[in-house]
């Protein structure tokens, strides 16, 4: 059982978009607040609770529920009850939920949120004859040789964000980085290195991830030397202060050679100020006069796709549809080692990511949202909630494994877990989905090896287990 304290931090550390961030919802009228109305594989009540709980209460709710199956079961009973700011407050937990449970489409459309703001109209979008498409992770290393602090955003909620950090961390082992900064991380599990996995008790729920979860275990494999910084108790305005001062002091203050590689989230790593509100300084720039070092900032959280279903604003898909990625990719100007960015006073590098289907580019047809069924109705072909994005192979590294609800002994909703040898079960798995609807199958990515499948509920009983092999196809 959490105290009072700590499901506050949980949820202040765990979501931290500022009010200075404008929210924008996606085009068509996708409306988020119906998009959580209760469906038929929730249980049915006799009475229904028609209260309206204070934001206290939802805090407390989530920070007491005892895994994430049972924190997504909460949060969409009540999210229909809350009002509208409450609501939005809500919806992004539930798509922290949502990624943690292996639903990634379904984090993009509870919560759409676009911190982006449009290119200025003096700076042109760059044009295919004059820039190259090469792979980010290339890019980043290109520049990264005479460096000594490399920073890597991400949006929370978003796990697609994470494949960079996961492809650049034993390249820039190689070049020297010594130390990795993780924002999800905390001081409170000092057996992390030791034990080589995370788990609940290491940081914040985004650990609970799979990919970020995987983050965590390869940089411990690699000897990287993980360093929390986040604040316990962060505040909007002194957040950023703290984070860099830790930084330094544990960093550079010990070892001013040190190479140290970031992986945050949205603007902590602008090197101006202006995306977190004009009076504050961004980690990233308090950081650089602190160590005497210009941080390689690389921005992924712009030009993405914000949701799912073809559902944009524009400026990503004109990008996506001249540059096609099908990774993360980077723009290199023709004859020139000068790497494209959006933003040059706060990022050195912009990168694309690739849409969430190959067919989820918005070409100006009025798309419509079918919020709760949690499917997106087009003209075209529609677009299935439920298919699993194909980023989760990262480029052909991970196999697919066919997974379907007769190990969940056809009960739902169920999780589906997959735990490396060895690992129990609070160990953040190597891939996870959830089963939201019975008679149904899917799948899992998963690196070649040996792995216990685990189905579980949201009391947290295992439902049925078994131990798989996984070869490439």
């Amino acid at each position: 059982m959490r105290t009072d304290k700590e499901r506050r931090r949980l949820v202040s550390r765990n979501h931290d978009i500022v009010p200075t961030m404008p929210m924008r919802l996606p085009k068509c009228l996708f409306c988020t607040t119906v998009l959580l109305a209760l469906t038929s594989v929730h249980a049915q009540t006799p009475a229904p609770d028609t209260s309206v709980p204070s934001t206290d209460e939802v805090i407390k709710h989530f920070g007491d529920a005892p895994n994430g199956l049972a924190r997504y079961d909460y949060l969409t009973e009540v999210i229909p009850r809350l009002d509208k700011d409450d609501a939005a407050f809500a919806e992004q937990l539930l798509a922290t939920v949502d990624s943690e449970l292996g639903l990634y489409n379904e984090a993009m459309m509870a919560f759409p949120f676009d911190n982006r703001i449009n290119p200025p109209r003096s700076q042109m979008l760059p044009q295919r004859g004059a820039w190259a498409t090469v792979s980010a992770a290339d890019a980043v290393v290109d520049m990264a040789a005479n460096r000594h602090i490399v920073m890597v955003n991400e949006a929370h909620h978003d796990a697609h964000t994470r494949e960079l950090t996961l492809e650049l961390l034993p390249r820039l082992r190689a070049m020297g980085f010594r130390y990795f900064a993780a924002e999800a991380v905390d001081d409170k599990d000092p057996g992390l290195t030791q034990r080589g996995y995370p788990n609940e008790t290491t940081g914040t729920e985004y650990l609970l991830e799979p990919l970020y979860g995987e983050i965590i275990r390869q940089a411990v494999k690699l000897g990287y030397i993980i360093v929390p910084y986040d604040p316990d108790e962060p505040t909007s305005t002194g957040r950023d202060t703290v984070e860099a001062q830790t930084l330094y002091e544990k960093v550079f203050a010990k070892d001013p050679q040190a190479k140290l590689f970031v992986h945050a989230g949205y603007s902590h790593i602008d090197k101006a100020a202006g995306n977190l509100g004009n009076n504050i300084k961004p980690m990233a720039m308090q950081l650089k006069v602190l160590s005497g070092y210009d941080p390689l900032c690389i921005d992924q959280v712009q030009f993405r796709d914000v949701a799912v279903g073809g559902l944009d604003f524009g400026f990503y898909d004109k990008m996506a549809l001249q540059f096609s990625p099908h990774q993360p990719i980077a723009l290199r100007k023709l004859d020139s080692d000068t790497y494209w960015t959006s933003a040059p006073r706060e990022h050195d590098i912009s990168v694309i990511l690739p849409p969430a289907s190959p067919g989820d580019l918005d070409y100006g047809i009025a798309n419509q949202a079918d919020a709760v069924r949690r499917e997106i109705v087009l003209p075209r072909q529609p677009f299935d909630v439920r298919e699993r994005p194909s980023w989760l192979s990262l480029d052909g590294k991970r196999a697919t494994v066919s997974i379907d609800t007769s190990l969940c002994q056809d009960q739902v909703p169920c999780v589906v877990d997959a735990y490396y040898p060895g690992e129990p079960d609070n160990a953040t798995p190597a891939d996870r989905y959830t089963f939201l609807k019975g008679h149904s199958h899917n799948v899992l990515y998963l690196y070649p090896g040996h792995y216990r499948l685990r189905a579980w509920n949201a009391a947290g009983a295992t439902l049925g287990q078994e131990n798989i092999d996984v070869a490439m196809h």
